[in-house]
């Protein structure tokens, strides 16, 4: 088939197959509870997929407890779910095979059941015939569809298998489609393919199996071409594709719904959710990764914090003259993201000037040319600020003339006790006590902690909690520390980042010294500081 050929099967519109509670799950680090299963399902009917893969009924007890929740407790709109299995077993039968039984008892409409189309595996994996094979996934696909469900068949290690052995990997796709699947889908399991592999098979399949068969794309990551073969797949006439959220899945993950679904429909006018739904694609996928909790990677396209992020100054400067269109390849806000400009020794004053816009901060000139300066030199000494906005903003807050009047700080002290406890255990006791001043009433407090930073953050807290109160809505979240500095390493100096959240606005703020109790102290004030300041917000 020639690329000419291959474009023009591209569909107009694309079922998109969400597989994170079930391949995305496989993800190292990741452990789902069904409540966290629930909850996912929920953000991915709010975003608009067609289909669910909840998980194996008949793998594990969670899942199968997964699907008699779900009737009762998911309201879902626009997604239906899917239950996960496989063929029946070599030289089994249909109607005892316990498998098949757990998808007609998950009480789907749909089963998804994964067959071997690589003669490889059937002889050696399977141990049996070909003929045998094909037999499997054509009973299996039969059974179910007599029991009024609705059929997919994932053709596993489809690639490999056609290009080992063509014949045999349609013959398996066929057996598939005569008993009734309403869609084959083409795995890329060991994720090996390339895109001009993946395009090139996929048009074949499409053009064996004639007008009207639905042909599916599910492509794993490992030669990092999962969102390009999915792709491909589509562009020689796949109108299913599967994937996960975030591009979660085993080993090195599975195609990255967050990319291929606006690379279809923003590049190449394939619809892929309902209408108005594309712009919740950034806080789905934040999300879900908070519900599996992973970070999300700042770096994902689309969806990622830095994937509108401009830091040098050439950059920030043309943003400023003539908009994202210099620099961005879509408005953000298409996706539900935005155009951030980092402030660093790499920027001048046109980024600082839109960052001041940015969080309503009026800098003069002479104020924005002060500070730009003194942003350069602080990072020179090994601030950071491109990835802490909070920090960034008290500080443009501050030139531009306000002063904190919240409390003042005296003082602080912080006492840590180690005690050994047998051989190879030691108790730590960390105590902090602090001296505040809250309109010039002088506040003294103390806290014990599982470190230094717990323990400051508890006596701040007990200081100022009933002035405050709406600081109890205020959680730190995470804590980093990084040398910066070469040199002896306990008198190198450290860098603390601080993330905070008050359940609605997420925020980081920063600390430099050579003590790393001070850097702390510095990314904990500030922290405090720009709750309250948004606190009425």
């Amino acid at each position: 088939m020639s690329a000419d050929d291959a474009l023009g099967a591209l569909p107009t519109s694309v079922e998109i197959f969400d597989t994170t509670l079930r391949d995305g799950a496989q993800f190292e680090g990741i452990s789902l509870t069904v409540e966290d299963k629930l909850r996912v399902a929920e953000q991915l009917d709010h975003l608009g997929v067609r289909w669910i893969e909840g998980g194996y009924p008949q793998a594990n007890p969670k899942d199968a407890e997964f699907f008699r929740r779900a009737p009762k407790e998911l309201d879902l709109r626009t997604a239906e779910l899917v239950a996960f299995g496989s063929t029946r077993r070599p030289a089994g039968r249909v109607d005892v095979d316990p498998t098949l039984a757990a998808l007609v008892e998950a009480g789907t409409s749909t089963a998804c059941i994964v067959g071997k189309s690589w003669d490889f595996h059937v002889v050696e994996a399977l141990r049996t015939t070909l003929d045998e094979g094909v037999a499997m996934v054509g009973e299996s696909v039969e059974f179910l569809v007599r029991e009024g469900l609705r059929v997919f068949f994932d053709a596993e290690h489809f690639f490999d298998g056609y290009k080992a052995n063509p014949e045999y990997a349609l013959r398996v796709l066929e057996a598939a489609m005569v008993n009734g699947a309403a869609c084959v889908v083409l795995c890329d399991t060991n994720g090996g393919s390339l895109p001009h592999e993946v395009q090139r098979i996929t048009g074949e399949v499409v053009s064996f199996l004639g007008a009207g068969t639905a042909v599916g794309i599910h492509t794993q990551n490992d030669s990092g071409c999962a969102v390009a073969n999915s792709i491909a797949a589509v562009l020689a006439g796949a109108t299913q594709v599967q994937g996960t959220v975030n591009g979660y899945g085993e080993r090195t993950g599975n195609a990255n719904l967050m990319t291929v679904i606006p690379d279809l429909t923003l590049k190449l006018g394939v619809a892929t959710l309902p209408e108005g739904r594309l712009e919740r694609l950034t806080v789905v996928s934040h999300r879900v990764a908070e519900l599996v909790n992973l970070p999300p990677h700042p770096a994902d396209p689309f969806v990622g914090q830095s994937a509108f992020a401009h830091k040098g100054g050439l950059h920030t400067s043309a943003l400023g003259r003539a908009g994202g269109a210099t620099y961005e390849h879509i408005d953000p806000a298409v996706v539900g993201n935005h155009t951030r400009v980092l402030v660093s020794d790499l920027g001048g004053r046109a980024g600082m000037a839109m960052k001041a816009a940015e969080f309503g901060v009026e800098l003069d000139q002479r104020a924005t040319g002060e500070l730009s300066e003194e942003l350069k030199l602080l990072e020179s000494e090994g601030w950071l600020f491109e990835s802490a906005d909070a920090s960034l903003e008290l500080r443009m807050r501050r030139a531009a003339g306000w002063q904190p009047d919240f409390f003042a700080v005296d003082s602080y002290e912080v006492t840590s006790v180690h005690q050994e406890v047998g051989t190879d255990h030691a108790a730590v006791t960390t105590t902090a006590t602090v001296a505040l001043r809250i309109a010039d009433r002088e506040v003294r407090a103390s806290g014990v902690g599982n470190g230094p930073v717990n323990a400051l953050d508890s006596a701040v807290r007990a200081a100022l909690d009933d002035a405050f109160p709406s600081l109890r809505r205020i959680h730190l979240t995470d804590f980093k520390v990084r040398v910066v500095e070469g040199g002896a390493a306990t008198g190198a100096v450290v860098r603390v980042l601080i993330d905070s959240t008050d359940g609605d606005r997420v925020w980081t703020t920063v600390g430099v010294d050579s003590n790393v109790i001070e850097a702390s102290w510095q990314a904990l004030m500030d922290s405090l500081l720009f709750g309250l300041l948004h606190a009425s917000e």
